[in-house]
């Protein structure tokens, strides 16, 4: 059986935890700052851990990590 591949995009924007959850970055922190309070903008840049609904999903997409 031929090895699985690694989906390039995903793997590019999480990072896997030691007990294997994936860390992701918060959307909504590019542009459009100037509405944005410097409490929400600064949560923003903060990592956050994905969804266990997501899990799965990423599972297939990242069969290695």
């Amino acid at each position: 059986m031929p090895k699985m591949k690694t989906n390039r995009g995903l793997a590019k924007r999480v990072k896997v935890t030691g007990s294997g959850k994936f860390k992701r970055h918060h959307a909504y922190a590019s542009h459009i700052l100037g509405k944005k309070t410097a409490k929400r903008k600064r949560n923003l840049r903060k990592s956050a851990v994905a969804t266990s609904a997501d899990n799965k999903k990423m599972r297939k997409l990242m069969p290695y990590a």
